[in-house]
């Protein structure tokens, strides 16, 4: 889609920090995380609406988030990682993956703008080995 933003990052187009990617999927540092490492996994292929995916795509994605999880779980040493999907702030299917230590640490009235400096030392301490 011209104008969606997730899609302009998917492209290249607009920058972000990066966590994973294959040729379908892609996982970046949300810039208004709610917490370190508060990841946004999206498909490259614009959909609207997360349940109008198909099938297949849904279960790779979901399946992606689960793998995503895991690695922000080891590294962000957090008690859970929790999921928000609602859609509405960028109009393109998306996971949030928020690395929590209390059922409250996912209200978006936590969400702080983070320098691109901020995101990325949180994404060297994600992806080191």
């Amino acid at each position: 889609m011209e104008n969606c933003i997730f899609c302009k990052i998917a492209k290249g187009e607009i920058p972000c920090v990066k966590i994973w990617e294959d040729k379908s999927y892609l996982a970046f540092l949300d810039v208004q995380p709610v917490s370190a490492g508060h990841t946004l996994l999206i498909p490259k292929k614009h959909t609207d609406y997360l349940f109008d995916i198909n099938s297949k795509e849904y279960l790779e994605l979901f399946l992606k988030a689960k793998d995503l999880a895991s690695l922000l779980k080891s590294k962000i040493l957090p008690k859970r990682i929790g999921i928000v999907v609602e859609g509405f702030g960028v109009a393109h299917a998306h996971i949030h993956l928020i690395p929590i230590n209390n059922p409250g640490d996912m209200d978006s009235k936590n969400a702080k703008k983070t320098s691109a400096a901020d995101l990325q030392k949180v994404a060297d301490k994600i992806l080191k080995d």
